[in-house]
């Protein structure tokens, strides 16, 4: 623990109480705890802040109280959902549908990346009219 990481007055953090890792008073949870505990912060503001990583990242506390349950599923999110998951397994140059997530950092499937420009836009011409 390092001590300029503690600081419940929040005297040194702008005014936001700060603990460190796995120090946090009870009553206080981070986003995902809420999760867990099938609730969700509710529009309420970050109460504490607590550092991990030696301070390379900061995890925002809030009250477990004043948390609202998560919102249940409805079959329109449920749609919406699988529609953007269908979308992300889905190549933008050939349009096949893949059982993993396409690579954002390729824009396309692995098997598209190893072709020239040119060959990428004749394909996406081609799957555009088999459509």
């Amino acid at each position: 623990m390092r001590a300029v990481d503690l600081d419940p007055s929040g005297e040194h953090h702008g005014g936001t109480p700060t603990y460190p890792w796995r120090y946090a008073p009870d009553g206080l949870a981070t986003r995902r705890q809420l999760r867990k505990l099938g609730l969700r912060p509710g529009g309420q503001d970050v109460v504490a802040q607590m550092f991990c990583r030696n301070g390379q990242r900061v995890a925002y506390l809030y009250r477990v109280a004043a948390a609202k349950p998560v919102r249940p599923m409805t079959p329109a999110r449920r749609a919406a959902l699988a529609k953007a998951h269908l979308a992300r397994r889905t190549c933008k140059v050939c349009r096949t549908t893949y059982e993993y997530c396409v690579p954002r950092s390729l824009g396309c499937c692995l098997p598209c990346s190893e072709l020239d420009h040119q060959e990428r836009e004749q394909l996406a011409i081609l799957a555009v009219l088999a459509a």
